[in-house]
């Protein structure tokens, strides 16, 4: 195999246990060919190799993105977003500004609107408040929450509520009505119709496929939304990612942009198991499994949600929220959930299972040992997702069942984008120390892989690498940061194995992808603080540069 493109003078990472550091890597033919010192490998460049000095910058395996929303955060790209923004005036000033531009829409859809934006509850009034004419909503950053004004209610039938699943919830008000507040999925599902994407929405929303199935036009739509997505996380490192929503149609999208040539990432899609689904169901999913095998596309794993998110009160925890007597409760009854786990597993696939408070993760722990008593022992991997609040009896539990820790450094309240105060409308102050262990969960024998889950945060790795190096442990509770090479790991190798692509990505050495990250300056030196703030200079996926600075190569 001849040399396409040598990449030298670099500080090489390989994540191989065997040659951990290098000088330089050889690509070719999509493949690493060679990697080693200066002079070894610059000898391998002929006629027509591309050889580009890193000038001692880090080089890294491509970032493996364990937990994000491709297709969804590729859409969100257009919408209207309020990051940082507070109060009325500037909430008001936000949308005024963007209903300007945006004429054609049906609806104006905005994102990171913070539960605390007003210094109350959002109710529909308020929003009408700001514009009543048209259908306006918000997202909150997790995602799990949406809120509407008068216009956007009626246009989608909610204003008088809507019959939905358990723990999917229209808030109604004293007088009959819903106050604009909808927790969960299924709850605002028919205001994300009204933009049109509905159909993008199912994976997450209802785990089905469009119907009737979209003709070459809106295929076409969707695939800009997600070529817009793609190149929003090459610009960010990233050559690989779990995405955690999806059915069929994801799948067939991306295998046509493979097709096309525009695929840029590799992308692991589940199928969705939703609780109102018989065990039949799953032949779907072994059918995914079975069609998507591919190194760029590729199925063969579940994903479940045992819970909500804290921040609506809809984790599932063992004791009640402060102030308050909720606790929530699990999507999944237990005995089924085991039953439904064990089924999963039986058919050789992967388990991922959304478990935010300790309830929810205790559950799925339970359902995991479960599917592995009665099955008998394999290289599952299954893998809980977020793990933000954990009873300690149950830390050591994952180790023992090889259970991947799939969390994410940029979610902590206080380590990068979220409020500290969070924490105290949560978590009891006696159970601080156990939120966010991702130190104690590998210390205990936890695999970890690291993520945003964007676009719930930003899916900046570089970012998520400074959150997980200067998160500070909150009053009175240990050190949950683990070492750079670890936070390095999760984000490479440790993401590659969680997703079963370790033979293909997540370290560089011969015949392994030809994927790698350059980032602009050497990560060992750079003070922690500062690390957020460090661009990529160079992002090749598959022997293709996706990704590259200004005065590279």
């Amino acid at each position: 195999m001849a040399a396409e493109m040598i990449v030298t003078n670099a500080r090489v990472l390989t994540m191989d246990p065997g040659k951990p550091r290098a000088e330089a890597v050889t690509l070719g033919g999509g493949k690493v060919l060679a990697v080693g010192g200066r002079a070894e490998v610059e000898a391998l460049a002929g006629p027509g190799c591309r050889v580009i000095d890193a000038g001692g910058r880090t080089v890294l395996p491509g970032f493996v993105e364990s937990h994000l929303h491709l297709v969804l955060g590729g859409a969100e790209l257009v919408q209207l977003q309020l990051g940082g923004v507070e109060g009325f005036a500037a909430l008001k000033a936000a949308f005024l500004d963007y209903a300007g531009q945006n004429g054609h829409r049906p609806l104006l859809m905005a994102q990171g609107a913070a539960y605390e934006i007003l210094d109350h509850p959002v109710t529909r009034q308020d929003l009408d408040r700001v514009i009543a004419d048209r259908p306006i909503a918000m997202m909150s950053p997790d995602h799990h929450t949406v809120w509407a004004n008068t216009a956007a209610l009626q246009a989608a039938g909610l204003l008088h509520g809507a019959k939905t699943p358990p723990g999917h919830i229209v808030v109604m008000g004293e007088d009959g009505t819903a106050t604009g507040e909808l927790r969960e999925f299924e709850a605002f599902g028919p205001i994300l119709a009204l933009g049109g994407e509905a159909h993008l929405q199912l994976g997450i929303a209802t785990g089905g496929e469009p119907s009737p199935w979209p003709d070459a036009a809106l295929r076409a739509a969707d695939k800009d939304k997600v070529a817009a997505g793609l190149a929003h996380c090459a610009a960010h490192g990233i050559t690989a990612m779990v995405n955690m929503d999806g059915n069929r149609y994801t799948c067939v999208l991306l295998k046509e942009m493979a097709d096309e040539g525009r695929l840029t990432a590799r992308v692991v899609v589940p199928f969705h198991m939703k609780p109102h689904m018989e065990l039949a169901e799953l032949e779907r999913a072994s059918a995914m499994a079975d069609e998507f095998t591919g190194d760029w596309v590729r199925s063969g794993f579940v994903k479940m949600f045992m819970d909500g998110v804290v921040d609506s009160r809809t984790a599932y925890m063992l004791n009640a929220y402060p102030g308050t007597m909720e606790r929530a409760e699990p999507l999944f009854e237990l005995e089924r959930f085991k039953d439904i786990c064990a089924e999963i597993d039986r058919r050789g696939l992967q388990i991922a299972v959304h478990a935010i408070g300790d309830a929810a993760v205790r559950q799925t722990i339970d359902g995991y040992e479960a599917a592995q008593k009665r099955n008998g022992k394999r290289d599952a991997r299954h893998r809980i997702e977020h793990i933000e609040l954990i009873d300690r009896a149950d830390v050591p539990r994952l180790g023992a069942l090889g259970i991947t820790a799939s969390v994410q450094p940029p979610h902590p309240p206080g380590a990068m984008d979220f409020p500290m105060s969070t924490m105290d409308h949560v978590f009891h102050k006696g159970r601080w120390r156990d939120a966010y262990l991702w130190k104690t969960l590998a210390d205990h024998g936890a695999p970890l892989a690291f993520a945003s889950d964007w676009p719930v945060t930003d899916v900046s790795v570089m970012r998520g690498i400074q959150a997980a190096m200067t998160r500070k442990p909150y009053d009175g509770c240990q050190d949950e940061r683990v070492s750079l090479m670890e936070t390095l790991h999760a984000y490479t190798a440790g993401g590659a194995w969680a997703a079963h692509l370790e033979e293909v990505t997540g370290t560089l050495k011969p015949g392994m992808a030809a994927d790698l990250v350059m980032i602009d300056g050497d990560i060992e030196a750079i003070a922690a603080e500062n690390i957020g703030q460090t661009g990529i200079a160079l992002t090749v996926s598959g022997g293709r540069i996706t990704h590259q600075a200004p005065g590279i190569g």
